[in-house]
């Protein structure tokens, strides 16, 4: 028989469920003011205490009218906050259970897909999944199995809030660990983002792919051309993290797609041969130079990247030479419209004479003796006295030191 004491309790929290499940909009939203006010940070026993062992009870009232209101966003932010309570408390993993029971992680997932959910209301619902992923393995493969990844992926690609780009690649990171039936899911659902138009977003995609190098077995094949397409970025920050996931993916199988590809971009199509775009159309003195700068920025990116490699792996550097790096750099020097190209290719074919003389005696004999010898005195700067007719000998050069070996 309950006592006096907790049959006041009851009836206390029977009225306040009946005063919300009669009040209409504002009312509700000064409910949530005070429930927040009141009651976050603490824990489950703290939650029951307030509400006589009944928290479950506005618990599932919050989730059904979130079902009901997502859309149209009426007090969407406080209503998120509020389930947060719940979701976050201390030994409350029962207020998870119950909240995906609802339908709680298909609503989350749905709100970033809104276009007029304002980007603070959409990294609260990123928030709150990163608790529901906490709760362990099961309630991360429950995020997997309801497109999680795709959605997530989607909104990382499109957000214009660093915050929120943070906050996601936080949540996609626990996805990736302590999950593997999904983890091959999340790598993939995160190389879709590469080519997305948002420098950080790539960054941190790069960066979480990186970290994922240590729990994914094998990488997938699926990454390499997304992750040399990066290197035409103009964000130091992601080239820098694209070349650092190079360096990881060293180890893996995908390391000969990853090289041979990397040959491949020191040798873009000669200027005469790119698509020029529609002012170069109606004006031919007019050159549009924005197809070509990029394809010339992932030809520096790539020489810098060639050179990192070598100097890390004796035998990487063996592989590049029978994939006939040399030739490639040798172009690269000669590219007169990019100078960055032919400073990251000088410095990365030092590397290749210095440390392998049979590459320094083909390089002696093409560049002939003069300008082999400015280039051993200055690898720096040697390529700023290259006229245009050594320029275009470099250019076009047939050195191909695999076949003569």
């Amino acid at each position: 028989m309950t006592s006096v004491k907790e049959q006041k309790a009851i009836r206390k929290l029977m009225v306040f469920l009946q005063e919300w499940d009669s009040a209409h909009r504002v009312a509700r939203s000064h409910i949530l003011d005070n429930f927040i006010k009141s009651n976050d940070g603490k824990t489950e026993p703290e939650l029951e205490l307030e509400f006589s062992q009944g928290a479950s009870l506005f618990l599932a009232r919050l989730t059904v009218w979130l079902r009901m209101t997502y859309r149209y966003s009426t007090c969407l932010n406080k209503l998120l906050k509020a389930i947060g309570i719940f979701l976050s408390a201390a030994s409350g993993c029962r207020y998870v259970t119950e909240f995906l029971e609802i339908g709680g992680i298909l609503i989350l997932l749905k709100i970033l897909g809104l276009n007029h959910v304002k980007e603070e209301d959409k990294r609260v619902s990123v928030k709150l999944l990163q608790l529901v992923a906490g709760a362990g393995r099961k309630y991360k493969e429950l995020i997997c199995e309801n497109c999680g990844v795709q959605s997530l992926a989607k909104f990382l690609a499109t957000s214009n809030s660093a915050e929120a780009q943070e906050d996601v690649q936080v949540l996609i990171d626990s996805l990736g660990h302590g999950n593997p039936k999904y983890q091959n899911q999340v790598y993939k659902g995160l190389t879709a983002v590469l080519p997305c138009a948002s420098p950080r977003a790539q960054q941190l995609v790069l960066q979480t792919l990186r970290v994922m190098q240590d729990v994914v077995e094998e990488a997938p094949s699926v990454p390499v051309e997304p992750v040399l397409g990066v290197l035409c970025s103009e964000h130091r920050e992601v080239q820098y993290e694209a070349i650092q996931l190079l360096k990881a993916l060293m180890a893996h199988e995908v390391r000969p797609a990853v090289l041979k590809g990397l040959v491949a971009l020191l040798t873009p199509p000669r200027k005469k041969d790119f698509t020029f775009c529609e002012e170069t159309a109606k004006d031919p003195t007019t050159l549009c130079l924005k197809e070509p700068m990029m394809v010339y920025v992932q030809q520096a990116a790539a020489a810098k990247a060639i050179g990192i490699l070598a100097k890390e792996s004796a035998e990487v550097a063996e592989e590049l030479i029978q994939l006939k790096v040399v030739h490639g750099l040798m172009v690269a020097v000669g590219n007169l419209d990019h100078v960055a190209s032919q400073r990251h290719a000088s410095v990365s074919l030092e590397y290749f004479v210095c440390t392998f003389p049979f590459v320094e005696e083909h390089i002696k004999k093409a560049l002939g003796h003069t300008l082999f010898q400015n280039f051993m005195d200055s690898p720096d700067t040697w390529y700023t006295k290259i006229d245009p007719v050594q320029a275009e000998e470099l250019a076009s050069n047939t050195v191909d030191i695999d076949r003569d070996l």
